[in-house]
């Protein structure tokens, strides 16, 4: 082999060491943007979840918490509340089926007192049976007003479809038009409720279309 041979193998060799040099440089540069970036992720990672972030979204969750809880809190006495109505509407309409039951006690005894009217002439016996008839009924009548039952007798008021139920309208020219003037059973209300309307019979008005007796 020649000088120049040699010469020559020799740069050739210098050239691939500085190449191969070359790779290893940019190898390295590659890494070293890559922890850079991961640096820069990390920074910017630490500045999200920063102290003042973290109070920020205790303090929302926090408020959330107590929105809910204002909210259970809210519906608690809602219940609470319906409840009681209940209790109290139980306790004041308990005996409502039990006054119905005992209306025709009283229709009864006032129809006994009814028919001993205009019969004083029948003797000492028909005025001692009429007076204890009275008396019961008054005691009755004492007895469920104890229980606040209220009895209806509307004679002379003007006529109310919630409390009355008209069976007819007569003429009646001394009343005015649409007042009750007789009362063919009176009514019972309970609390305030209504338990049985009184049947009625109503002034017809001259001139006015006649009301509706099943309103």
């Amino acid at each position: 082999m020649s000088a120049d041979d040699k010469h020559n193998d020799r740069a050739e060799e210098e050239l691939r060491y500085a190449a191969e040099a070359a790779d290893q440089d940019k190898d390295q540069d590659k890494d070293q943007d890559n922890q850079d970036n991961q640096d820069k992720g990390a920074a910017e990672e630490a500045e999200e979840t920063s102290p003042e972030s973290e109070v920020d979204a205790l303090k929302a969750q926090a408020q959330d918490f107590q929105e809910q809880m204002l909210r259970s809190q809210a519906e608690m006495q809602n219940v609470r509340r319906r409840a009681e109505i209940d209790v109290e509407k139980a306790h004041k309409f308990a005996l409502e089926k039990f006054v119905k039951e005992l209306l025709p006690v009283a229709d009864s005894l006032e129809k006994a007192v009814e028919s001993t009217e205009g019969h004083q002439e029948a003797g000492e016996q028909v005025a001692s049976i009429r007076e204890g008839v009275e008396m019961t009924l008054n005691l009755f009548m004492n007895s469920l007003k104890k229980f606040n039952v209220e009895q209806l007798d509307p004679v002379g008021e003007p006529f109310d479809p919630q409390k009355h139920e008209a069976l007819s309208m007569v003429p009646a020219p001394n009343a005015e038009p649409n007042s009750v003037v007789s009362v063919v059973q009176k009514g019972y209300m309970l609390n305030d409720r209504l338990v049985r309307p009184a049947m009625v019979m109503v002034a017809k008005a001259e001139s006015s279309p006649k009301i509706d007796e099943q309103a």
